[in-house]
C-alpha cells in the first residue's frame, strides 16, 4: 500500500493527504521523488501522523527515506532500513511537529 493510500485511510487524516505533482528535472524522463502534503491542524492530527508513517515505515520490505518538513522550513528525514523500531520514527517526526501540532 502506498503512503498516501495508508495516510489517507486514517479518519483524522482523511481529506487532508494530497500527492502534488513536481515537474520532472532537465535531462529527467519523469519526476523522481513522490511528494505528500498532509494540511495539519487542532485536533491530534500531527499524533495521528507520527504514528501513522511510523506504522507505515516499519511494515516496508525495503529502505525507505522520509523527509517531513513544516511551512515554516523545519525538516526532518527518516531513513529506515528494515527496521523494528517505531520509536525512533516517532521521536524524529513528534519532535519537528512540536508535541503534534503546527
Amino acid at each position: 500500500m502506498s503512503l498516501r493510500d495508508w495516510l489517507a485511510a486514517e479518519e483524522a487524516l482523511r481529506g487532508r493527504v494530497e500527492l502534488l505533482a513536481r515537474p520532472p528535472q532537465p535531462g529527467q524522463m519523469g519526476a523522481a521523488l513522490d511528494v505528500l502534503a498532509v494540511a495539519l491542524g487542532s485536533g491530534g492530527a500531527g499524533a495521528v501522523l507520527a504514528r501513522s508513517l511510523s506504522t507505515w515505515l516499519v511494515q516496508r520490505r525495503a529502505d525507505v527515506t522520509v523527509r517531513v518538513s513544516r511551512s515554516d522550513g523545519r525538516e526532518v528525514t527518516v531513513e529506515v532500513r528494515r527496521t523494528s523500531d517505531p520509536q525512533a520514527v516517532l521521536g524524529a517526526v513528534g519532535q519537528l511537529l512540536g508535541g503534534g501540532e503546527e
